[in-house]
């Protein structure tokens, strides 16, 4: 008797590429970051079609305990002193958790409880990360190479992003040289 076999998707760790057919790839751009950087003038200064980062997935059936599978590809850089982020989000459904698994560059994660707790992880290669429901996450750039992170999470957590209207309660910038966190006001 044969058994049958197939070859599943892979990921090349170096670069966190899947090595898979089929991919959904999305590309997020400056101009599709709008309240997201604090200096408005700086992000407008920037070409809109400036790509910030770009998500591959895998492709996933939807419904209770499947999963997705994506990477996110960071660029480095700034807006004004601000390092280049995700837009970060919390679920739809808030129950619900992820996880990071950082493959190359330097970074951090930013979590944020829905009171406006938050704190960091330091994301670089081979740490991981375990987002708890109900906490808002988002990667930010802080080295001068792509920050790639692969991720998996439940197909049924959606993403509310109109939640973080008014943005995150810390904000990391390059000031004289040095990586800071700030408490950003709104109003």
């Amino acid at each position: 008797m044969t058994i049958p076999f197939f070859m599943p998707p892979g990921v090349a760790f170096a670069s966190g590429h899947f090595t898979a057919e089929n991919i959904i790839t999305k590309t997020t751009r400056s101009g599709d970051l709008v309240g997201v950087f604090h200096d408005e003038a700086a992000w407008r200064a920037l070409p809109a079609g400036t790509t910030i980062y770009q998500v591959e997935m895998l492709p996933s059936p939807d419904g209770e305990g499947e999963l997705f599978v994506g990477t996110t590809h960071l660029n480095p850089g700034r807006v004004g002193d601000e390092f280049y982020m995700t837009r970060g989000h919390f679920h739809q459904r808030r129950e619900q958790g992820e996880v990071y698994f950082g493959l190359r560059g330097s970074g951090l994660l930013l979590l944020q409880s829905e009171q406006g707790e938050a704190r960091f992880e330091q994301v670089s290669q081979g740490s991981v990360h375990i987002i708890p429901g109900n906490t808002a996450h988002r990667l930010i750039n802080t080295g001068s190479e792509v920050l790639s992170a692969l991720a998996v999470w439940p197909t049924i957590a959606g993403h509310d992003y109109a939640s973080l209207a008014q943005g995150f309660a810390l904000r990391v910038f390059l000031w004289e040289g040095e990586i800071q966190a700030r408490g950003v006001q709104y109003g």
